[in-house]
Parts: structure tokens; sequence; C-alpha cells
């Protein structure tokens, strides 16, 4: 079976990590094509629109999207992320967003005494604080407005939560549900409520629930003590952020937003930034996007290619080159040369 991958460069360092992703992907010899699909600033520029009105159709034709960054300093932030990434996810149903946080050998670590580093975290990606419910009124006088609502739904909620006790249960076993109930006394506390009827289905899984505070301190403190944790959207972009750096930089950050059970198009992206800075210099760390499609190629039932491209990271990681984000002085070329050649 042919695989047909979408792929979005997108914008700053995003087209030049892709390219090298698509380099490992390409050497493995699987049966998989690529169609590139110009959106982003550049069509945002040249058509007032971050992609076209189809565009959910035209990725629906795919069985991934491979996504670089999106985003430039000449287009505000809101209008890039709704004019793209979200409603990608919220139109394809993508909700749960996974970012494995592992701190591979041979990556500087930023914890003192090296600690190891190996969590998976699960955050709801479609509702929750970015569902894009609210509004501004009176705008620009002195007594305006702006209301931003949180929106947790019980099936949202339980849905992305019974994936990630069964992603748990694959792993150590053990699931840390984030959350703020002390404070926010509706949305959190419909999480809570569901966490524990979803854990009585799955009781051999060991369940803590940490208000998302005290988490972000033990991450930093204590990562090796956290396996699985599943987060709101919120909660779950902050603290993935954190996670990032804990794995060396936001350069080694893979995702993959997915449907466990629904047939629609998943997509797999970095999570480092269009980083605008350094675009075109040839020194972004093209790992978080090599990650993400080892993910990708998991998700097609690629296993075997999924996992020869991550040992294969795993040994550049190792043994180098490495960009100089993560302790090297390699260019972005030199890094996906060298992870293709180990696969």
């Amino acid at each position: 079976m042919t695989h047909r991958v979408a792929v979005i460069a997108g914008d700053g360092a995003g087209p030049e990590v892709v390219a090298e992703a698509r380099k490992t992907v390409d050497a493995l010899g699987l049966d998989l094509t690529w169609t590139e699909l110009p959106w982003g600033t550049d069509h945002y520029h040249e058509t007032g629109a971050m992609m076209p009105p189809d565009a959910l159709d035209v990725v629906r034709q795919y069985d991934a999207v491979l996504l670089g960054a999106v985003g430039h300093p000449s287009v505000p932030d809101h209008v890039t992320l709704w004019g793209l990434l979200l409603p990608l996810r919220q139109g394809l149903d993508l909700y749960a967003n996974l970012r494995p946080a592992r701190l591979l050998d041979g990556i500087p670590s930023k914890l003192e005494g090296r600690p190891k580093v190996d969590m998976l975290f699960v955050r709801e990606n479609t509702e929750g604080e970015y569902s894009g419910v609210g509004g501004r009124a009176h705008q620009h006088l002195p007594h305006e407005v702006g209301i931003e609502t949180a929106v947790f739904t019980r099936a949202g909620v339980r849905r992305v939560v019974e994936y990630a006790f069964e992603l748990a249960e694959q792993r150590r076993g053990v699931l840390t549900s984030a959350t703020k109930s002390n404070a926010s006394r509706y949305g959190y506390v419909l999480w809570d409520e569901v966490v524990e009827e979803v854990h009585a289905k799955h009781p051999d899984v060991k369940l803590e629930r940490v208000l998302v505070d005290a988490l972000a301190a033990r991450m930093v403190g204590n990562p090796s003590s956290l396996d699985v944790v599943v987060a709101s959207n919120l909660f779950g972009d902050v603290l993935t952020d954190i996670a990032a750096v804990l794995q060396g930089g936001m350069g080694m950050a893979a995702s993959a937003s997915v449907a466990p059970g629904l047939d629609t198009t998943p997509i797999f992206e970095p999570v480092h930034g269009s980083a605008p800075d350094i675009a075109g210099q040839g020194i972004a760390n093209p790992m978080g996007a090599i990650w993400s499609a080892a993910l990708m190629l998991d998700t097609l039932g690629e296993k075997d290619g999924s996992e020869r491209l991550l040992r294969a990271l795993e040994d550049v990681c190792r043994e180098g080159p490495r960009t100089g984000d993560v302790g090297g002085t390699a260019r972005t070329g030199e890094v996906g040369d060298a992870v293709a050649a180990r696969v």
C-alpha cells in the first residue's frame, strides 16, 4: 500500500527541518509519496488566508500530514494559529496530541546529575482553553472587555483520558493527571470526575492527580517519577515546553496529533516554532522533525521503519554530528545526512 503524505513545510526554519525528515524517511525505501501544500505566511500575503477554504477536504485525501512550522513576524500570532493549526486540529477532530519527552544519550541535559527523563504527554487537542469561545466588546475603549471561555465536555475529556490510560498500560503503568480543580471549580472538577470514572476500568494503572503548578515543579525536581501525563489543552501546551527543555531543548521536541478510533488524517510536527531569527542559516536542529516522522511511520503501520528511524536518530544523538543547540557544530543537512546514512 502506498502511503500518501501531505507536506506543509511552513515558514522560517520549517522547510529546512522538514527536508531532512523527508530525507531520512526516503532512506528507508518505503512505498510513500509526498505532496507539498504551499500553505503558511506566503499564502496569507498572497490571498489573505493561511490556507485555502477547502483545506480540510484537501487534507482528508492524504494518510498523514508532515508539518514544519508556521509563523512569521509579519503576521500576528493569533492569526497564524487560528488560520491554520487550530482549524486543522479541530476540523479533523485530532483530539489527542502526543509529545514524547525523552533525554537521549549524547544530548546535554539542563539538569544537574542528568536524571532520567522519559515521559509521554497526552494533551487534549480540540477543546479546553483553546476552544475559541468568547469575544471582545467595546474595543479600543477604556472599558473594553475580552472574554475567553474554556470548554470541557464529558465526551471530550473521556476519550483523551481513555487513550492516556491505554498508553500507560503499555509503558510503566503510571498515569498522572494535570488538574487545577482547587481553583477552577467547574471544568477541572469535571475533568477529575471523568478521570476517576475511567480509572475504574483500568485498575492496574496507578493514577495520580496533581495540581498543574506542583506538577511543573516536580517535572524539574524529579522527572524520573513521571511516566504518562494527561492534561488539558492549555496545561499540556505549557508542560510539554518544559519537558522539551528537559530533553535537550525545543529542537528535540516531536509531536503527533491523532484521533485513535476515528477515520481522519493525523498531523505530525516538531513543536519548536518557525524560528525566523535563524531561518536560512542552516543551523536549525532537524531532530524533532525526524522524530515526528518516526511517530508518523508508526501511526501509518510502518512499525519496523519507525523503529529503524528512531534507532538511527538515537545513534546520531549519541555519536554525532549534532547542531549547536545540543552541543555540536554541525549544520542542519549534516545531521539529516548522518541519520539517513545510519538508516
